[in-house]
């Protein structure tokens, strides 16, 4: 889904816009027993009530694509079924459709997924589980821009929300028909979700349902319950930190005394200029770079046509053949730091040039060019 069929989705999360009819819920403690599950109508809950439940389901449409929203492929068999020919390799992916296809009016269908994910997910503290289930009148539009009439389709999906669940503290509180302060018992209080999912995927307004739409607000997490219960036999790619570490090898090892700070600067310039011209457009789909794309970026950087192979060698050794990677997962646009055991520099990417490196009498040292505004703790300083 690119941003624009995102929001479309994301738009329709509030109490007036949608055509959801129940709301189901998982309570779990941090034992991993279930407290309690319920379903709620929001055709009869209050209105901030109702603000608040879809508040958290448009919460998992948010964040930044390929970071903290993956396209994952359902028709992944489980990593359970692995190796065994008799096992139900379709049975999670059937859960997903059974979801949807039934609007969660199916009981069985929604225990099975409620249990599913808490005995993958592994948390600390109480959890709440949150079901939704929408039916979207697609519009359809003329070829100048305007609304249809008619030829409308109608897109069901399910959203899931796994939310923390966290006890305040006591303290002294207001108390209107006494007029004065008292003490307040500790409320139990359901924070912004840590993962989520959308099924199917709404491609070219429209529903794959081979796709779903996953949900993490912590990109660097490695446990994601949603992934490990539907996804793990490789539907999912590689977690966006993993992609950084992995890349960051390849440029190390492969290129060995050819990986310089100039190097450095334009595969980082080449793929800040790529993500910005993918970013100015809402429509285009998630910006992915390819190995050839990359080992081009090397060779007109300078690199040997040796250190150009070793890094091809190991990119498909490391990563697959045909594997593409996402440049925000690799690279900061906005940022450019140095790093030493006691120093660290952070220089605004588009003045990367002020930086070199220079051996003088034989000892190695990164040059910073000093222009105006020169500061140290906070005092400007005089250099001459």
């Amino acid at each position: 889904m690119n941003k624009k069929e995102i929001m479309e989705i994301r738009r329709r999360l509030n109490p007036e816009r949608n055509n959801v009819t129940v709301i189901r819920g998982c309570y779990v403690d941090d034992k991993g027993e279930i407290l309690s599950r319920f379903d709620l109508s929001p055709l009869t809950m209050p209105t901030e009530e109702g603000e608040r439940y879809f508040a958290l389901f448009s919460k998992t449409l948010s964040g930044a694509p390929d970071k903290n929203l993956i396209t994952v492929d359902v028709d992944a068999a489980p990593a359970e079924a692995d190796g065994d020919p008799e096992a139900d390799q379709g049975g999670e992916r059937d859960l997903l459709m059974a979801l949807r296809d039934s609007a969660l009016t199916d009981d069985t269908s929604v225990d099975a997924f409620f249990e599913l994910i808490v005995s993958h997910h592994q948390t600390e503290g109480n959890y709440l589980i949150l079901l939704m289930h929408d039916a979207y009148d697609v519009p359809s539009y003329t070829a100048d821009g305007q609304r249809a009439e008619d030829g409308a389709d109608v897109f069901h999906y399910v959203i899931c929300a796994i939310c923390p669940v966290k006890q305040g503290k006591a303290a002294l509180c207001y108390d209107g028909a006494e007029s004065g302060f008292h003490a307040h018992q500790p409320d139990w209080a359901v924070g912004s979700p840590v993962l989520g999912l959308m099924y199917p995927t709404f491609d070219d307004r429209t529903a794959n349902i081979h796709a779903a739409l996953m949900y993490q607000k912590d990109a660097r997490g490695e446990g994601n319950a949603l992934t490990e219960a539907f996804f793990s036999a490789g539907g999912a790619p590689m977690r966006p930190d993993a992609q950084k570490e992995t890349f960051v090898a390849l440029l190390e090892d492969a290129l060995g005394d050819e990986c310089s700070l100039e190097l450095v600067q334009d595969v980082h310039a080449h793929l800040s200029e790529r993500i910005r011209e993918q970013a100015a457009d809402k429509t285009a789909e998630p910006l992915r770079v390819s190995r050839n794309e990359l080992r081009n970026v090397l060779a007109d950087s300078g690199v040997s046509e040796e250190g150009v192979e070793a890094f091809t060698e190991a990119y498909d050794e490391q990563l697959g053949l045909g594997t593409d990677l996402s440049p925000v997962n690799i690279i900061e646009p906005k940022q450019f730091s140095l790093r030493m055991p006691d120093v660290s520099i952070r220089v605004s990417p588009e003045r990367a040039d002020l930086i070199e490196t220079r051996v003088i009498d034989g000892k190695k040292y990164l040059l910073i060019r000093a222009e105006e505004g020169v500061e140290v703790n906070g005092v400007n300083v005089i250099i001459g």
